[in-house]
């Protein structure tokens, strides 16, 4: 039994010299694969774990005024990264992470979720604008925690107090939302656009490209060197039409009201200043605004985030009742028309009440003169009875009401402008005659925006050149990035120069000591305007109402002004909400014309016989031929024949006691 051998079966040993065969190709398979075929991708992942990518932040451009003072400027800060291209579960860091940069550990975490799904080399930006404290963390503790990283960011310094914030608007970090829209295919969470205002309009403009540096890193994740720096490429510098001296003037006029205000050069369309009140403070959004400051801002009922220059849709009140004169005057209506005013009048049964009888006054004898002047209703009702709604609409739609100016700002309203087919359309109503009767003073359905008033009146006192308003001069942007619009940069509309006087002449007098503005006439100053006060609800509605409840709703006050009132140089449009009364709001106006106009006397004036057009008392004396037109109302003869002179004029220069604006309040 001893001697006997055990012999393994032939099939056996076969068996296994094939599993040992298998195996041994299974290895040389592997090996070829990771060798040769995959090579230069692991070659790739290594090189990924020795050679790191951080970005370098572009600064986004300046924003200056016409006269290149700084308007917008950036600040430098530092942001913390969360790197992930190491083998560190970032998890299980997060909680000395938040310590150390007085965060929240869930919200670490979650931002760590949020991002699992992109590309490893894209950092996370955890907390941007870092202090000083939370910089030295992340650089004392760079071996326990080597996926922190700072990278120096160039934020945002805006005005203080909200200044121009409207116009401006501001930045905030691309949303997800945003990342799945046409314009934004290009950007990488974490980026800052611009979100409202020029700041978004002009983005493209004002974004840099960033730029990256390479690191060299070992197996922990920690650099132990540097490789080559990628510079990036600061967004380029944008000028615009606004003027900061006119700016501040006007944010300083309106200030404690709420409201809007806009100034134009009504011949090219230039936007000399844009106010929108209440405001809010750009500065919050340049780093993160907090969810609670965010909440506050949306449910405000008075709308802070609202750019009311171009955005805010209410009814103009009298100060349409220029429109209605452009209209009656183009055809032939209002020239001869009288009417008689006792405190209101009847038109379809109902009975209509004018303004001035809450006064328990008349107007008594009125024509198209007294009626703009006096802004007499009745005058204004008849008026609209005598034109039609489609006639009306037909004026108002050519100077512009009831669609975009075409401003290069996001978000422009449109407004309302009423018509027999505008009202079958929307309401599946026919247009009753009543109805006109409440559009002939600016109430009812009619609906407009500053932008639009102002660009109007411009349009008229100038003769018919109606111009779309901008922010920016095309001439100043480079190829290509000129905003779209389907609004014709200039529009002529007929006026007979004869309406053009009686019109323009008339809005004068809303300014003399016999118009609804005469508190606002500024001495030496050809100032312009019309007045307008506009219900916010229903006289019906109010009637029903307790003291405490119509304090409530108080009538918004405008006023639309030119200097001077033919071919003028400037047009400004206020609204004052709840102002009540158009020559609250024209006292308003008129401070940013005399800003305007003192300003523009401060120039040097080059005239015959004088170095600079200055003379040592302050005077300056001026060559000029003027044309001068008779007429009743202005003291001269009355056959309406034009009149050339020549001559000499002296005129006083106002001299500031303040010394011109260097840069916007808070940016130096």
């Amino acid at each position: 039994m001893f001697g006997r051998e055990e012999k393994v079966s032939p099939l056996r040993l076969t068996a296994v010299q094939y599993v040992i065969l298998f195996i041994f190709l299974l290895l040389a398979y592997g090996l070829w694969r990771l060798q040769v075929m995959k090579s230069d991708e692991y070659a790739l992942l290594a090189e990924k774990n020795r050679v790191r990518n951080v970005p370098i932040l572009a600064p986004r451009g300046k924003i200056l005024d016409r006269e290149s003072r700084t308007i917008v400027d950036n600040y430098p800060s530092f942001s913390a990264l969360l790197l992930r291209d190491s083998t560190r579960d970032l998890n299980a860091d997060a909680d000395a992470i938040a310590k150390g940069l007085h965060l929240n550990p869930d919200e670490v975490r979650q931002r760590i979720r949020h991002f699992s799904s992109m590309p490893q080399y894209q950092p996370i930006f955890l907390k941007e604008d870092i202090t000083p404290d939370e910089l030295a963390f992340i650089e004392a503790h760079k071996n326990e925690l080597p996926e922190l990283e700072t990278i120096m960011a160039h934020r945002r310094l805006y005005p203080r107090n909200g200044f121009m914030a409207h116009l401006i608007g501001y930045v905030g970090e691309v949303t997800e939302d945003m990342l799945n829209q046409p314009q934004f295919e290009l950007y990488n969470p974490g980026d800052v656009v611009g979100i409202s205002g020029v700041e978004k309009q002009y983005n493209s403009i004002l974004m840099g490209k960033n730029g990256s540096r390479r690191a060299l890193v070992n197996s922990h994740g920690r650099e132990v060197g540097r490789l080559d720096e990628t510079p990036a490429e600061p967004g380029k510098q944008l000028k615009l039409t606004v003027d900061l001296d006119l700016q501040i003037a006007a944010e300083q006029a309106l200030e404690g009201r709420n409201g809007a205000i806009v100034a134009m050069n009504p011949r090219n369309g230039e936007i000399l200043a844009m106010v929108s009140r209440p405001t809010f403070d750009p500065n919050d959004f340049a780093v993160k605004i907090s969810r609670g400051e965010w909440s506050k801002l949306v449910d405000d009922p008075d709308h802070p985030l609202l750019n009311k220059a171009i955005q805010a849709q209410l009814a103009p009140g009298s100060t349409f009742k220029i429109i209605m004169a452009t209209a009656g005057l183009q055809e032939g209506i209002a020239q001869d028309m009288h009417v008689t005013c006792n405190g209101g009048a009847t038109f379809y049964g109902r009975y209509f009440k004018c303004w001035i009888s809450a006064r328990h006054q008349t107007h008594g004898a009125v024509d198209i003169y007294k009626g703009i002047y006096q802004s007499c209703d009745v005058f204004f009702y008849t008026l609209a009875e005598k034109l039609g709604i489609d006639r009306i609409a037909k004026y108002a739609t050519m100077l512009g009401l009831g669609q975009r100016t075409g401003i290069d700002l996001p978000q422009e309203a449109s407004g309302v402008m009423p018509s027999e087919e505008w009202k079958i359309k929307n309401f599946k109503q026919k247009w009753y005659a009543g109805e006109t009767i409440s559009v002939g003073i600016g109430q009812g359905a009619v609906a407009v925006t500053p932008i639009q008033m102002a660009r109007a009146f411009g349009a008229i006192a100038s003769g018919g050149h109606m111009v779309r308003p901008h922010v920016i001069n095309p001439t100043d942007l480079p190829p290509g990035v000129i905003p779209a619009s389907n609004v014709p940069e200039e529009v002529t509309v007929p006026l007979d120069p004869k309406n053009w006087e009686i019109i323009t002449d008339a809005m004068a007098q809303v300014v003399s000591p016999v118009g609804t503005a005469a508190a606002s006439q500024i001495k030496g100053i050809d100032m312009a305007g019309k007045t307008g006060s506009a219900q916010t609800i229903s006289n019906t509605l109010k009637s029903k109402m307790s003291a405490a409840e119509k304090a409530l709703h108080k009538d918004n006050g405008w006023f639309v002004g030119v200097e001077p009132r033919r071919n003028p140089e400037i047009v400004v449009c206020g609204l004052y909400e709840e102002g009540e009364h158009g020559d609250r709001t024209a006292r308003v106006v008129a401070q940013v014309i005399k800003a305007y106009v003192e300003k523009e006397r401060r120039q040097p004036t080059k005239v015959a016989g004088s170095k600079d057009g200055k003379s040592k008392d302050g005077k300056v004396e001026i060559g000029a031929v003027w044309s001068e037109s008779g007429g009743a109302d202005d003291g001269g003869n009355d056959n309406g024949e034009d009149r050339l002179r020549a001559g000499r004029f002296v005129i006083e220069v106002a001299h500031s006691k303040t010394s011109l604006a260097t840069a916007a309040p808070g940016v130096h």
